[in-house]
């Protein structure tokens, strides 16, 4: 099953493919935000194209795990793209995915004008999407399978945490 990743800037939106196994994650070229409505008829457009049948956005928490204002901001726009997408959407903890995928783009890029350039065209965004997605995909592979067969894989959803 394909699995679509996002990682949800202010400007640009990271996106991440899993092959079609949904074991591995790739980056895809970054989204320029612009309205909601848009967006989301960009992201449809993937999932059709690349026939997702789930999408991953990262949810930004505080180190302690509690959700800020950015945490907030995310999890309103995933509750909205789902409503507008065929597809389920879940919110993936994407804590320290930005710190792995500068890693990344540093192990890749030996010049410092090359990183500067990858940051500004969105590569990063990408790179970092690709992390969220491989840590979610990552997840469900080492999940061991219920009774009924299902994964036991727990998405924690900005609801739970304002319940508890």
């Amino acid at each position: 099953m394909r699995v679509l990743g996002l990682d949800v800037g202010e400007r640009r939106i990271g996106i991440a493919i899993s092959d079609p196994l949904g074991m591995v994650a790739r980056p895809l070229p970054a989204l320029v935000r612009s309205s909601k409505a848009e967006d989301f008829v960009a992201l449809a457009d993937l999932v059709a194209q690349y026939d997702v049948q789930l999408v991953v956005v990262g949810r930004p928490l505080s180190l302690d795990g509690t959700e800020g204002p950015q945490g907030r901001r995310v999890a309103r726009y995933a509750r909205a793209l789902a409503d507008a997408l065929p597809v389920p959407v879940v919110l993936w903890d994407e804590r320290f995915s930005t710190v792995e995928a500068e890693d990344i783009l540093l192990q890749s890029r030996r010049g410092k004008m090359e990183r500067r350039k990858a940051r500004k065209d969105g590569e990063l965004d990408g790179i970092a999407a690709a992390v969220i997605l491989q840590h979610y995909l990552g997840s469900r592979a080492s999940a061991s399978p219920d009774g009924d067969g299902e994964e036991r894989v727990i998405v924690e959803t900005s609801t739970d945490q304002e319940a508890g």
